[in-house]
């Protein structure tokens, strides 16, 4: 199936601030709840090791929900307690990030963020979750190409799949899950509650931008191509997929080497 970059509505510039917020929100909490990134925590506490870095630099964080729970998890290892995460997005949810710092090893980037050019201060291991897929091919070189001049470790995750299989599925089920699951999401809102039983936008939304993520994810190859273009003697790149329920879980992997 051939890739089709669409646009995805939450993304556009245009968008207003709560319909962006139904569906970032939305998905924090299906991360949460499926606990779908899961199978990334040994991956990233071994490039967290491997680096000699405490900190999570994660861009497009949009509602944080992956990020703070995989950090969560990294916490509960002797070595990895430490860890921080930083949140930061083009758009920054200020409400959000404010709610995830509370524990105080979580902060939040209140400054847009570019992922294709991050700054110097922004130092430690960046993650995206589920967000690679928004990008453009040169974009996405773009972000690799910025880790590795940095000598950044990268881990890019994402849980969507470019088959009929799995747009077909997304179709079925995302709906459902958007009735089913909007009372969990935080912070409670009367105009969620609005927006997605009486005014059915939110299903829509959801359902709209998962196909279009479905589209524009890239594929196992198309991630080796990636890192292929980048290949350096002093940063590495695996790609790999995990398999969760059955759905699979494509990741990108970026290491420094220790020079000398």
């Amino acid at each position: 199936m051939k890739r089709l970059h669409l646009f995805e509505i939450h993304e556009l510039a245009s968008c207003p601030v709560f319909i962006r917020r139904l569906a970032t929100e939305y998905l924090s909490t299906v991360s949460g709840v499926f606990g779908a990134h899961r199978p990334v925590v040994p991956r990233l506490g071994q490039l967290l090791r491997e680096t000699n870095s405490r900190v999570v630099v994660d861009l497009c964080s949009g509602g944080g929900g992956p990020a703070i729970r995989v950090a969560d998890e990294l916490r509960a290892q002797d070595d990895l307690k430490d860890v921080e995460l930083v949140l930061t997005d083009l758009y920054p949810n200020a409400e959000a990030f404010s709610r995830a710092s509370s524990n105080g090893k979580v902060r939040g980037a209140l400054l847009p963020v570019d992922a294709r050019a991050i700054p110097a201060e922004l130092s430690g291991v960046r993650t995206l979750f589920d967000s690679f897929h928004h990008f453009r091919p040169e974009d996405a070189r773009a972000i690799l190409a910025d880790a590795r001049r940095h000598r950044a470790g990268i881990l890019v995750v994402e849980g969507t799949e470019r088959s009929a299989k799995g747009i077909l599925g997304l179709v079925i089920a995302a709906p459902l899950l958007v009735l089913v699951l909007t009372p969990l999401v935080r912070p409670f809102t009367w105009w969620r509650l609005l927006f997605t039983y009486l005014v059915p936008l939110a299903p829509l939304l959801v359902l709209f931008d998962g196909v279009v993520s479905c589209l524009r994810t890239y594929t196992e190859e198309e991630l080796r191509a990636f890192t292929r273009e980048l290949e350096a003697p002093d940063y590495t790149w695996e790609v790999g997929v995990d398999r969760v329920a059955g759905q699979p879980l494509t990741w990108l992997k970026g290491t420094p080497r220790q020079r000398g």
